[in-house]
């Protein structure tokens, strides 16, 4: 018998690790180019995607990433790429997004567990999650060793550097397309809802008084990468679900980090 099927732990591991160290430095990313926010809406957005992927017959890992991707550019595009009320469009355009996600699954006559989707269920993760997450980790990967510098000055000022001809909307769309694929990969793990605190909370304390993005994303991931490693031995331990505790680890983390300043 194979290493993967007398240990039902190991791909669940293996996701976890890299789960763990590619949600914060993406997050870290997001974070600095104030677009944390989108990862809300992208993550209420890709479920419409993934029902009529299923429906279809394809990965549903594509449509999720596709729709997620849709809904981010559907509000830039209502907002006019202004900040007027981008926040309540935003708002506006998530809540319909997993609406009509929630409607498609009885009228597509189609069986998605919800649950798992929206908060993870990654102790039955398999091969299929874990090339997801290997892939979005390659695509990140790939950004960063291409467009770092232009990620860095997008970040500290993209009038400047459109200026200096940087094609900053080329830079955001693919930033998007990173983040979809990032929170689609991470269903399994955490889910596509409960993501936002891996992506969120390790970066804060990763970013404390950081001296290069560079930095802060290296610290953002070995929070993260230890966050996810205890909640996942805990609810193993706990015969708990690791989504869910994870996030509530990431809380504790962050309470217990600021409150010692």
């Amino acid at each position: 018998m194979s290493l993967i099927n007398s240990h039902w732990w190991t791909i669940p591991l293996i996701i976890t690790f890299f789960t763990g160290i590619l949600c914060p430095a993406m997050g870290t990313v997001l974070t600095t180019h104030k677009r944390l926010l989108q990862v809300n809406l992208i993550s209420h957005s890709v479920l419409p995607g993934l029902a009529l992927a299923v429906a279809l017959g394809v990965d549903p890992s594509i449509g999720g990433v596709i729709s997620g991707l849709f809904g981010a550019l559907l509000v830039e595009s209502l907002t006019n790429k202004r900040n007027d009320n981008y926040d309540a469009v935003m708002n506006t355009i998530l809540a319909g997004a997993l609406g009509l996600g929630v409607l498609l699954i009885p009228l597509l006559g189609i069986r998605i567990d919800l649950e798992a989707v929206l908060f993870g269920d990654l102790l039955i993760a398999n091969l299929s999650d874990l090339s997801r997450t290997l892939i979005a980790f390659s695509m990140f990967t790939c950004l960063m060793i291409t467009g770092y510098d232009k990620l860095i000055h997008v970040g500290l000022d993209p009038e400047g550097a459109a200026a200096n001809g940087i094609n900053v909307s080329s830079l955001n769309l693919a930033l998007g397309f990173t983040t979809a694929l990032v929170i689609v990969s991470s269903m399994s793990a955490v889910g596509v809802i409960l993501v936002i605190a891996l992506l969120s909370t390790p970066a804060l304390l990763g970013l404390d008084q950081a001296p290069s993005l560079w930095v802060a994303m290296t610290r953002s991931s070995i929070f993260g990468l230890l966050i996810s490693l205890i909640g996942f031995l805990l609810a193993i331990i706990l015969n708990l679900s690791p989504g869910p505790l994870i996030s509530v680890l990431c809380v504790a983390s962050l309470v217990l980090v600021r409150s010692k300043k």
